[in-house]
């Protein structure tokens, strides 16, 4: 990632013909917020002198604390390709610090950026991320709001005609590659209307802030094309939803710390204790990783979603699986995963469920090469395999439990975080559903 400077920022404002500045962070949910602020306030920005109220943010501060200063990170300069009419709109990412000035507990940046730290206690010197974010495209109304009607009908790796999303796909990439993103590949997914555009792993802030930035330009360009962009795990029922599968790997002083080319599957010990501590916490994690009431929907047995706690080298039925590169691409793939999650408080639970298998030199299960989907409960349970969590109220128990995964988010992001989902949870028991009157309205 580039280092820049506010000399930098001055000459790259000026040159590209920028009017106003996004100072953009994400709130405990995941929500990317922003305040815009015009050129001529730039000075008073990199100066880190930008106030803003905490208390209107979700999980932030109370009202009697609301007082909050954005630090733009500088290295995340990046101009809005599609904003020249009037002056073209660049965006700062921001971390969140208190008056005193020391870092908000409560901003899921800083936080990731805590358990980094922890990291590089250990020993290590990266955490590298390469994520895989899916998602749907529907049709838009004439009112401008979206439907359940699909743009196409095409399958994986469709060619148009059939993926009349194409065009909004390739418009996205183009988009993406102009703001500095290298984008690996870009393709139809499996469920009509959905795709799939995969780009370079970078340092965990980096990529989280890139799928940040992602979903934006995502949501921006299909409304260009008259279409909704949907995040939204399973959006429809009876169809592959949409996940996020995460590329993890750790480095230390440049090498990678999971590959042995002596090791079984040539795996370090250190990649098996890893994978053995994602595999002990993975069922509270998935609070965070899967933090919506939908996100269970997705999580279920036939549609290429993990809900099964085991791992392999070539089976694609389990939570994580490891790709075939190996040398500085050897990596573990976490399946689970899904786009609704808030990418920093993701790493966080990941990376510290990894590292505590490290630090307590956990051994894995073995490695299940069967297909998970189809085996009985009694041969799952022969091979130590556990069900993740069924419904999102179940999960935010076992997630309360694990004090090693309420440690991973620190207390204030906890508390919150917790507090908002049972709200969610609460609303989402009390309503009732279209499916329960097409079940019992006339039957009783």
């Amino acid at each position: 990632m580039a280092k820049y400077t506010k000399a930098d920022i001055r000459r790259f404002a000026d040159e590209q013909n920028v009017k106003f500045i996004r100072l953009q962070f994400t709130d405990i949910l995941g929500t990317i917020k922003n305040v815009e602020i015009p050129i001529s306030q730039l000075e008073k920005a990199m100066d880190n002198k930008m106030m803003f109220d905490g208390s209107s943010i979700e999980g932030f501060v109370r009202i009697e604390e609301s007082d909050m200063y954005l630090y733009p990170d500088l290295d995340t300069w990046v101009v809005f390709p599609w904003t020249a009419e009037k002056g073209k709109v660049a965006r700062l990412i921001c971390d969140i610090y208190n008056p005193d000035g020391t870092p908000f507990e409560g901003d899921p940046r800083n936080n990731l950026r805590r358990i980094l730290k922890e990291m590089e206690l250990l020993g290590f010197t990266h955490f590298n991320l390469g994520p895989e974010p899916e998602f749907f495209l529907f049709k838009l109304d004439d009112k401008g709001e979206p439907t359940l009607e699909l743009n196409d009908n095409g399958g994986y790796f469709d060619l148009a005609p059939t993926d009349l999303g194409e065009n909004c796909r390739r418009d996205i990439v183009l988009e993406l590659e102009e703001m500095g993103f290298e984008i690996e590949a870009s393709h139809h997914e499996v469920a009509p209307g959905q795709h799939e555009i995969d780009f370079k792993y970078a340092d965990a802030i980096t990529a989280c802030d890139h799928i940040q930035t992602f979903k934006l330009v995502v949501k921006t360009i299909a409304r260009k094309h008259g279409l909704h962009a949907t995040f939204m795990p399973k959006p429809l029922f009876g169809v592959n939803g949409s996940g996020m599968h995460c590329n993890i790997s750790l480095f230390k002083n440049g090498e990678n710390a999971f590959f042995d080319p002596k090791g079984e599957l040539e795996l370090s010990d250190t990649a098996r204790q890893f994978i053995a501590g994602v595999v002990k916490h993975a069922p509270s994690f998935t609070a965070v990783t899967n933090p919506t009431v939908n996100s269970y929907k997705r999580l279920v047995p036939g549609y290429e979603a993990p809900c099964y706690v085991a791992w392999s080298a070539r089976n694609r039925s389990p939570l994580m699986r490891i790709p075939a590169s190996r040398g500085l691409s050897t990596r573990v793939e976490v399946r689970s995963v899904d786009p609704t999650a808030n990418p920093y408080l993701a790493m966080a639970v990941l990376l510290s469920a990894g590292l505590n298998g490290i630090q307590n030199k956990l051994t894995p299960p073995l490695p299940v090469d069967r297909n998970i989907y189809i085996m009985s409960k009694e041969e799952r349970l022969a091979e130590g395999i556990v069900d993740l969590p069924s419904t999102l109220m179940e999960a935010l128990e076992l997630f309360k439990e694990d004090e090693v995964m309420v440690s991973a988010l620190g207390i204030h992001i906890f508390e919150h975080f917790i507090e908002a989902k049972e709200i969610e949870w609460d609303m989402f028991r009390t309503q009732v559903h279209p499916w329960e009157r097409d079940q019992y309205l006339e039957m009783y």
